[in-house]
């Protein structure tokens, strides 16, 4: 068996646990793994051993890394490490020590792999200019101190040809580009040509910034959390994405919960604002639809969801005109599902929408579990009369949860994460057009207030905490990614 080494691939794996310094002479010169947990450990000195083979070192994957465990693992890998195909290093200290430039001997020519997690390095985009095998980058928790510039990365994504996967996320709002120094769009971006998948966590200046210099045309996915500001203004993003092949699919969910606002687009690509006040989050989720995204002209049905654990909403004049600003860059949208707590405040701003300037395809709405209630049909009725008078009926249902389906859809999404990506997206628009010619609104009834309602049973999606990532195969947990 060891004569063919090579042949039948032979390695062998170091943990924390295993005594290389007084085992490694006694097995063959086969390529090492190295790799587990180092809070198990007392100690680093096995893994120092290990990394003093570095000839033979091809994966290093340590988790758990205390700050005196991991200034003396990057001591050990300051020099080239001609083998090393796959790295992963993920910090559990409270100060982790800056890697510095010279780590790996400032070149890693064979790299394929590369995560740093709570560890900063500032001067990571040199060291990747000679990885041109790179093919997947992930940078969680970036401390400020390990802050480089959208530029810097922007000249490492440059050369990555081979770059599928790519995930860049700080710790901190800190980490933001200095405005004096921003310099003009350049007149030619850089190609990423194989880029299918990319995550964002930060402020949006910084992404602003990087989507100017870069092109994915290939990107099915994107995962972007901004951390909450007052404005969010992104044409350079909407232009980005309107150049990637994220926006293929025709349905949208905007979803609040007790710290975030988002956009969940049918292919799992979201935008995800960081923020806990009500009109805050509804304030920012509208921006982002108004502005970090290209015309949404291809979205034909909208859910608007939460899952708060105690909801507030004032339902105020306020919070009213920010339902019509959200609702705006939606003018495909056919057929529209609201959950039953905001039905009655998006009922009152489209109530002074006589016009068609906010969804003019409309032609059904959906109301989660939808109540008599007279305020609502008021308000909602004024808009449905002034919609059949121009000659664009809607239809009112009521969208019940199947709980039995809904269970379903759970199993369903458990076993096959594609099929939970795009489940349903057909069936509810076609149930949505039945509705239409079931239940349109009674023309001939006593006001415009008395609304003929239908019942409509649509399966409840749940939603997944978290996402999936087709190029991996699984889902990364929401609030993963965090220092363990």
């Amino acid at each position: 068996m060891f004569g063919s080494p090579r042949r039948l691939n032979l390695r062998l794996i170091c943990t924390p646990k295993t005594p290389a310094r007084d085992t490694l002479d006694v097995w063959p010169a086969l390529p090492l793994l190295i790799r587990g947990e180092m809070a198990l450990s007392s100690g680093a000195d096995d893994i120092i051993a290990a990394l003093g083979q570095t000839n033979r070192v091809c994966q290093v994957d340590l988790g758990g890394l205390e700050d005196r465990q991991l200034d003396s693992v990057l001591a050990a890998m300051q020099v080239p490490f001609p083998q090393l195909t796959d790295l992963r290093l993920i910090s559990n200290g409270e100060t982790p020590p800056v890697v510095p430039d010279s780590f790996l001997g400032g070149s890693a020519p064979h790299l394929r792999s590369f995560e740093l997690d709570g560890i900063p390095f500032p001067g990571l985009p040199k060291l990747h200019l000679s990885a041109t095998h790179l093919v997947d980058l992930d940078l969680f928790n970036i401390p400020h101190s390990g802050y480089f510039s959208p530029e810097a990365m922007a000249a490492l994504l440059s050369v990555s040809s081979s770059l599928r996967i790519l995930s860049l996320q700080f710790q901190s709002p800190q980490s933001r580009p200095d405005w004096d120094s921003r310099r003009l769009p350049p007149s030619n971006r850089s190609v990423i040509p194989a880029l299918t998948y990319f995550s964002f966590r930060g402020v949006i200046e910084y992404l602003e910034d990087l989507v100017t210099y870069i092109d994915a045309p290939q990107l099915d996915y994107f995962r972007i959390a901004f951390f909450n500001q007052i404005d969010f203004d992104g044409p350079r993003l909407a232009q980005f994405i309107s150049r990637t092949q994220a926006l293929r699919n025709y349905e949208a969910h905007v979803e609040f919960d007790d710290s975030t606002a988002s956009v969940r687009l049918a292919s799992q690509s979201v935008i995800e604002i960081s923020c806990v006040e009500p009109d805050w989050q509804l304030s920012s989720v509208a921006q982002v639809c108004n502005s970090c995204l290209p015309p949404l002209s291809m979205i034909e049905v909208l859910y608007i969801e939460h899952e708060y654990s105690h909801l507030v909403w004032k339902n105020d004049a306020i919070e009213n005109t920010l339902w019509l600003e959200l609702l705006l860059p939606f003018p495909a949208v056919k057929n529209l599902y609201l959950a039953k707590d905001f039905a009655p405040g998006i009922a009152a701003g489209l109530q002074d929408n006589v016009g068609t300037e906010v969804l003019p395809s409309l032609k059904n709405i959906f109301v989660e579990e939808l109540k008599p209630s007279r305020p609502f049909q008021e308000k909602i009725g004024e808009f449905v009369a002034a919609r059949e008078l121009s000659g664009h009926p809607i239809a009112i249902s009521v969208w019940e949860i199947d709980s039995d389906a809904d269970s379903d859809a759970d199993s369903d999404a458990d076993s096959d994460a594609d099929s939970y990506a795009d489940s349903g997206a057909d069936s509810y628009a076609d149930s949505g057009a039945d509705s239409d010619a079931d239940s349109d609104v009674d023309s001939d009834a006593d006001s415009d207030i008395d609304l003929e309602v239908s019942y409509h049973y649509v399966p409840k999606r749940s939603r997944r905490r978290g996402y999936y990532v087709p190029q991996r195969g699984y889902y990364i947990p929401q609030r993963s990614r965090r220092r363990r």
